[in-house]
């Protein structure tokens, strides 16, 4: 891959956000899982199989579209090749996003109006958001930043990396079905099992990655790199997914914080384990931090990516 594209992709979400009269493919990769999970379950009824059906048909369909917008680009030379690539890439990565909404929970706050805040904090977590304390809320929102630091930049990024604009758009869509289908609930229990464990396995490698970066950037905006790398090794297993407590115990540890605990998913209670240390009480402007740390994190890991190929080469 042309190593000016992750870059350009980047820049074109900061600059540009999701803009709501763009159509965005993770908004149709929702309509699809939407549409195979019916056929599925159709055809197979509540099973592991149904699951493993749908996504496929997803995965397929998704990578069939993206190579072709690639394919048809690079007739028309490198240039458009590279442009239509950032593009696909840009689609699948979320900083701006990110930012403005956890941005808005936390002005929401420092304005007072809790109410405010639980409603926005409501769209970017999947709990039940209605009884949030201000510490909760902020707990909520940090551990979104985390976890959407792996799944919104540092993953896509690798996978663009690795493989090309393709590669990260196969993995928006499987994380695009976890986050529809990964629910530990009557209905996606055994349905939604195979693209759980899918984006488990697509995540391995980059969580510890981002993981080891979020402690670089730990370093610099906060100056506890070493704290925030202790937390990691002694925390980062203390979750019930393999990847997102390791981003989770990299910032508590920059942040001096604790996350985790009971939330409510559907009025049902669930308990996560605790992650990092209980030293300051959650505020507002951890929010900040952690919205600086993902930057800081992205940013690092697109020059890794852009210089890369030329240390390579020496």
């Amino acid at each position: 891959m042309n190593t000016v594209v992750p870059p350009l992709a980047v820049l074109l979400d900061c600059a540009l956000g999701d803009p709501r009269w763009m159509p965005h493919p993770v908004r149709g990769i929702g309509r699809l899982a939407t549409f195979t999970e019916k056929q599925a379950r159709g055809s197979l009824g509540d099973r592991v199989g149904s699951g493993v059906l749908a996504t496929l048909l997803v995965l397929v369909a998704v990578g069939l579209i993206a190579f072709t917008l690639v394919l048809v680009a690079s007739w028309y030379g490198s240039k458009v090749e590279g442009v239509v690539g950032a593009i696909l890439i840009w689609t699948t990565i979320a900083p701006r996003d990110l930012y403005a909404h956890s941005e808005a929970v936390r002005r929401a706050l420092a304005d007072g109006d809790l109410e405010d805040a639980r409603r926005k904090v409501g769209r970017i977590v999947g709990r039940d958001t209605d009884e949030l304390s201000e510490a909760e809320v902020v707990r909520a929102a940090v551990e979104s930043v985390a976890e959407s630091t792996l799944d919104a930049m540092v993953a896509p990024l690798f996978y663009a990396a690795l493989t090309d604009s393709v590669g990260a758009m196969l993995y928006r869509a499987v994380n695009t079905l976890d986050s529809m289908w990964g629910y530990r609930n009557d209905r996606y229990l055994t349905f939604g099992r195979f693209s759980a464990r899918l984006d488990d396995v697509l995540n391995y490698v980059p969580a510890r990655i981002n993981a080891v970066v979020l402690c670089v950037a730990a370093a610099i905006v906060t100056g506890r790199g070493r704290s925030a790398w202790r937390i990691l090794r002694r925390d980062g297993r203390n979750h019930t997914s393999p990847n997102a407590g390791l981003s989770e115990a990299a910032v508590t540890g920059a942040l001096d914080v604790r996350l985790g605990g009971t939330n409510s998913y559907f009025g049902k209670p669930s308990y996560k384990p605790t992650i990092g240390d209980d030293v300051v009480p959650l505020v507002a402007e951890h929010i900040r931090v952690a919205n600086r740390m993902m930057f800081w994190t992205t940013g690092l890991l697109t020059a890794a990516i852009s210089i890369a190929p030329f240390i390579s080469e020496q």
